[in-house]
């Protein structure tokens, strides 16, 4: 299996609101890492697993409607608690919808919240 990861990053702000969460109850900040990781069998007829420029630009699209977002303020996520691992999911999902999936086997979004903390969602395509 071959595969090819990009990254970028956004700034959001967020709270948690569920006892579990404790101080992530409250309004704050996060600077997040986003690693996407395509996933094909075979290279394509140029010999690559996407192109690198394509895999950049479609992330950066999908980020940018999030970026520097207070995300409890967003319409498309009431009710919903956005941790990180609920934002890998809505990042693959959105990735999924803007680029041609027919020939990748999968799409894994990482979300880096901290050098030592992380959570990925794996898309089967």
């Amino acid at each position: 299996m071959f595969t090819l990861t990009v990254r970028d990053r956004m700034m959001i702000a967020h709270s948690l609101d569920h006892p579990g969460f404790g101080p992530a109850r409250k309004l704050h900040g996060c600077t997040y890492v986003v690693e996407t990781t395509w996933h094909r069998p075979d290279l394509d007829e140029m010999g690559v697993v996407i192109d690198i420029g394509v895999a950049t630009e479609e992330l950066h699209a999908v980020l940018a409607d999030l970026d520097y977002q207070n995300l409890d303020e967003l319409e498309i996520f009431a009710g919903k608690l956005t941790t990180t691992e609920f934002l890998a999911h809505y990042i693959a999902e959105q990735l999924r919808d803007r680029i041609d999936t027919e020939p990748y086997a999968c799409l894994e979004v990482t979300l880096r919240e901290h050098p030592d903390a992380w959570a990925s969602y794996r898309l089967e395509l």
